[in-house]
């Protein structure tokens, strides 16, 4: 039940992300005629060339691309990549019908909004382990036979596809506010996922450090590392509790610190990352 519970957990999170995502998209971007990148960006220059309604070639796109990866890469893109495809066309298709004009009239603050609501939502499903499919995929495809970054390959092809929107609308300045919403966009994803992966660095000193490491360990489920201290004034040896937590765990440290020893003395530091069981992978 508890691995049922999780695992509805990510995917009502995923949905939020896709949400916004969406909204991002339908309420600020297409309204104000800026293009961004992806699959998403391809199907609004088709909206705005034909009428056709977003959601219809953005799910055609990644059908094909799902159907293509099958065979290059297998199952590899995982379920919750089609979910996010399937749950994003859904919002398109519904949201689109309801927005019809601009939120805001000024260009460049649909592109600044747009891009980040857009980013915030990408960078959400990417936290849950999940994609939104498009040229993440052709990135995997491509990375599999040819020694590029994904990266690359994706700016690349962000690049060519806000260009492009020159053919529909002839205007240098529509290019211009998709870059802006492209490096929006990624600033936005960097943000959401370095503050979902934020890790913290607890020194506990107390006399209760026995009490104290067996609740983290039953409640918390992360290890602590204990060590030796001496107190420079007083000369007292004294044990130092080490604990490695996500940041939105550290609440539920600090609750256990107070409600056994309300007089501890907690130093909480952030650090730039974690490597290791319940934490990141080595990936040099």
């Amino acid at each position: 039940m508890s691995k049922f519970l999780k695992s509805l957990k990510a995917y009502s999170i995923i949905t939020l992300g896709l949400f916004i995502n969406a909204l991002g998209w339908t309420a600020f971007l297409i309204p104000a005629e800026i293009t961004g990148g992806g699959v998403t960006g391809v199907a609004t220059l088709i909206f705005y060339a034909t009428d056709v309604p977003l959601w219809i070639p953005y799910l055609t796109i990644n059908a094909i691309l799902i159907l293509i990866s099958l065979k290059v890469l297998g199952k590899s893109f995982g379920v919750k990549t089609v979910y996010s495809i399937v749950v994003l066309t859904l919002f398109f298709s519904v949201l689109q019908n309801i927005i019809k004009e601009p939120i805001v009239d000024e260009n460049f603050m649909s592109a600044v909004v747009g891009g980040i609501m857009a980013g915030v939502g990408v960078g959400i499903v990417f936290s849950q382990g999940g994609s939104t499919g498009g040229t993440d995929i052709i990135a995997m495809m491509i990375n599999k036979y040819r020694n590029i970054s994904p990266g690359k390959i994706i700016l690349y092809a962000d690049v060519i596809i806000i260009s492009s929107s020159f053919l529909i609308f002839k205007s240098i300045e529509k290019i211009v506010y998709g870059y802006v919403t492209m490096a929006v966009t990624a600033y936005a994803i960097d943000l959401v996922l370095t503050g979902a992966k934020r890790t913290v660095q607890l020194f506990i000193f107390s006399k209760m450090y026995e009490k104290i490491a067996e609740k983290i360990a039953i409640d918390v489920n992360r290890g602590i590392t204990m060590i030796d201290g001496k107190g420079w004034y007083s000369k007292k040896e004294s044990k130092i509790l080490i604990v490695l937590v996500k940041k939105q765990e550290s609440n539920n440290i600090l609750r256990i610190i107070k409600e056994i020893d309300p007089d501890a003395f907690i130093s909480v530091n952030s650090v730039m990352g974690v490597y290791g069981r319940g934490f990141d992978r080595i990936k040099v």
